[in-house]
């Protein structure tokens, strides 16, 4: 195989740029689009030159991978529809509603020994690339991820799984450990689940984490702090600036801190992303971010997004008595 033979199932505003970079890919041909919308289906394939497919059993026979951009509900069944059919799958962030449905579809994937890659972007960031070789011994993390309000777009799930999920992905990527305490809150403000959360994370190794996002705020951030032993790295995943700071025990005063700071054009993450499960395919070599991945962070949102609830449920009862 000298080409990936590719489709995008979902062309909603993720789905359309997934068939953009499948597009401008030369080992990936671009078979088509497909969509139950046919108006915003055919649009899409339209404007890139190829075919609509009103229903993605349709796909199979035709493409090697699917991109699955369709809302989080509809991830697990196309994904495993997918996957029993002998096609690789890259399916979005959140991989699926739970991660029970995350760890039917990882196994799925490894029996049929095919490639299922779920899509945390923020690995592919060069901001993230360039700082992450020194992070090596985390001591805390401290991250912020702060959006407008987008309607019904991510709404179908609640704000850890939409937002603060990349968080988690990137933490865990990191401190390479299992998470043993959590403590939680969120609440809801535009929608009748949780639009804004703060989790304390404590890992097995002693890392502590404590992560914010927001889907209602006035303004965009997407911000990530570590600090170790003689160290702090701020990583902003928005306009790729990267600061660190080193300390120089016993140097002077004013010799004491070295300062680096350096930019880097944002460049474009989901395409390297996408590239990235292309080339995993034709060079038959793991995921950079693998079904895996995307099960563990769910295991851990699942676990905030239940911490939250447990104790609105003791605020309540305590309410109550009183």
């Amino acid at each position: 195989m000298s080409k990936v033979r590719a489709a995008v199932v979902g062309t909603g505003y993720l789905g359309r740029f997934h068939a953009e970079k499948y597009a401008a890919l030369p080992n990936a041909e671009l078979v088509g689009v497909c969509d139950i919308d046919e108006r915003a289906g055919r649009a899409v394939a339209e404007a890139l030159g190829v075919a609509y497919f009103p229903s993605h059993a349709d796909l199979v026979g035709r493409v090697d991978a699917v991109t699955i951009a369709a809302t989080t509900s509809a991830h697990y069944e196309l994904a495993k529809y997918f996957l029993e059919h002998g096609v690789h799958v890259f399916v979005e962030k959140p991989m699926t509603r739970t991660a029970e449905e995350a760890r039917e579809l990882t196994e799925l994937a490894e029996r049929k020994s095919l490639k299922l890659q779920v899509g945390h972007v923020e690995r592919f960031n060069p901001a993230l690339l360039s700082a992450r070789e020194s992070l090596t011994d985390i001591d805390f993390i401290e991250c912020h991820r702060l959006a407008p309000f987008k309607g019904g777009r991510g709404a179908d799930v609640d704000v850890v799984r939409d937002l603060m999920i990349h968080d988690l992905d990137v933490m865990l990527s990191l401190v390479a450990s299992a998470p043993r305490e959590i403590a939680a809150v969120g609440i809801g403000v535009l929608t009748d689940t949780i639009d804004i959360a703060n989790a304390r994370i404590e890992f097995e190794s002693g890392a502590i984490a404590n992560v914010t996002a927001s889907r209602v705020s006035t303004s965009a951030q997407r911000r990530f702090r570590v600090f170790q032993q003689n160290q702090y790295v701020s990583i902003d995943f928005g306009n790729g600036e990267v600061r660190r700071v080193i300390a120089k025990p016993g140097a002077p005063a004013d010799e004491a801190l070295e300062i680096e700071r350096w930019s880097l054009e944002k460049g474009d993450a989901l395409l390297a992303e996408t590239r990235s499960f292309v080339d995993a395919i034709l060079d038959d070599r793991p995921c950079v971010v693998s079904g895996r991945d995307g099960m563990a962070a769910l295991e851990l949102a699942e676990a905030i997004v239940a911490d939250i609830y447990r104790r609105a449920a003791r605020r309540r009862a305590k309410g109550t008595k009183r």
